[in-house]
């Protein structure tokens, strides 16, 4: 929020004015267990009728183990609409049906489910294949926060050891950002476009949270921008993220912002049950999404 940016020249940008703020009087530290086992699969629905078909199938499935659904600690039921109107092609035809259980008996996610859905092979909907599983144990990722004075950092070189200890500065002055003139909002004509035409995004994992940067290439694409897409407007674009907290930081003086998605991705990377499990793609997810632009911002 101190920094400045300048173009002076092809491919060479000044970044200027920045100061930089104390550390927190607190640190992070993290632990990683062993969370139990999953097993997850992936079942192709074809042509017509794909949601009856996927209904169809997941009664059959649960009626086949003993205590259904319930059975499992824990199970993720997704249907990737992947398939096509008036397909071009078999493969533009086929919707996918992916369903992830996890259980802290191996038991449970192992051979007992596979067989389940073997069973329901030729009992099951028109053009039933795929389903094929493996079974892994995965990790949770918990993180916590504690006072920085309790830790300090150790080096040894040559058998000589030294201790640099914590420095809290809660007593620091605060550094006023410092924030660029308002720009204009375009006015006129707008068409609908991918938001991607005028914004440029990367994203990411933070443990079970995604952080989400958008930023522009004017002022008064950002101004745009920054009235555009609140929070809200963020989560009705993004649905899986409407039940979730959101965080949006704006940072003017790079024409950009910054959203925080908490627990989209569960208990963190190893354990998140999402096709996209590290948030890589959430930007350009986000990207192809149809907005409304100021016309004269696509010239």
């Amino acid at each position: 929020d101190t920094i400045r940016l300048e173009q002076v020249g092809d491919d060479r940008v000044r970044i200027s004015e920045v100061r930089g703020e104390p550390p927190p009087p607190t640190s992070k530290v993290c632990i990683n267990f062993e969370g139990g086992h999953r097993t997850t699969t992936t079942l192709m629905l074809t042509g017509l009728d794909i949601e009856e078909k996927a209904a169809l199938l997941e009664r059959g499935l649960w009626s086949n183990i003993p205590g259904g659904r319930d059975a499992f600690a824990d199970v993720t039921v997704q249907l990737i609409r992947s398939d096509h109107d008036d397909p071009a092609s078999n493969e533009e035809a086929v919707a996918q049906l992916r369903i992830t259980v996890k259980d802290p008996d191996e038991r449970k996610v192992g051979r007992a489910f596979s067989a389940a859905l073997t069973e329901l092979a030729l009992a099951s909907y028109p053009g039933y294949f795929g389903g094929g599983a493996s079974t892994q144990s995965y990790g949770v990722y918990w993180p916590a926060a504690l006072p920085s004075d309790l830790v300090w950092q150790e080096v040894v070189v040559g058998g000589q050891r030294t201790v640099v200890e914590s420095t809290p500065t809660a007593d620091a002055e605060p550094i006023p950002p410092t924030t660029p003139l308002p720009s204009a909002m375009p006015t006129g004509a707008t068409t609908r476009v991918p938001l991607g035409r005028v914004v440029g995004a990367r994203s990411g994992d933070k443990g079970g949270n995604a952080n989400v940067g958008v930023w522009t290439r004017s002022d008064e694409a950002y101004a745009w921008l920054d009235d555009l897409l609140t929070v809200e407007r963020f989560q009705v674009l993004l649905p899986e993220t409407a039940a979730l907290v959101v965080e949006r930081h704006p940072l003017p003086n790079l024409r950009a912002i910054n959203f925080v998605v908490r627990g989209i991705l569960g208990e963190g990377v190893a354990s998140s049950t999402r096709v996209d499990g590290q948030a890589k793609g959430f930007g350009e997810y986000l990207r192809a999404k149809v907005v409304d632009v100021p016309t004269v911002l696509l010239d």
